[in-house]
């Protein structure tokens, strides 16, 4: 291994670290903002249903990056462009899913994501968050 090569990997290392911070935050903060409630505050606050349902976000989106980044074109450029478009359509998909099971089940996310006491339904959530992201980042590979 050459000085070259080895800080060609370090650099890519970094920089899908990096791609893959901010779609985790991107993820976080499109959730919170199409959530009812604040979500970071409910995190912060130690609302259990809030903490399930942003941690199955969180591990959902992280799967799928893992997954693009781990299929991507040898190119890094084409690797980096890979894990964010399909990072954003996972950011996607999981909005749209918090909305249909929202609608779905009849369920009103926002109160279960702001109760003080834990909430099975947030279970349930989290569990389509988590399937949800296992079936995005199998497509793209």
């Amino acid at each position: 291994m050459t000085i070259a090569s080895l800080g060609y990997g370090i650099g890519a290392i970094a920089a899908y670290a990096v791609i893959g911070l901010v779609l985790m935050l991107a993820g976080f903060y499109v959730i919170d903002w199409t959530t009812p409630g604040k979500l970071s505050q409910l995190v912060r606050e130690g609302r259990p249903n809030a903490a399930v349902v942003t941690a199955s976000g969180l591990f959902s989106l992280a799967f799928i990056v893992v997954v693009a980044i781990y299929y991507s074109p040898a190119k890094l450029s084409d690797g980096l462009l890979t894990s964010l478009v399909f990072g954003l359509v996972g950011i996607v998909a999981q909005v749209l899913v918090m909305r249909v099971f929202e609608f779905a089940m009849r369920m009103d996310i926002g109160a279960m994501l702001a109760a003080e006491k834990f909430t099975p339904a947030s279970i349930v959530v989290a569990a389509a968050n988590v399937a949800l992201g296992l079936v995005v980042a199998v497509a793209v590979s």
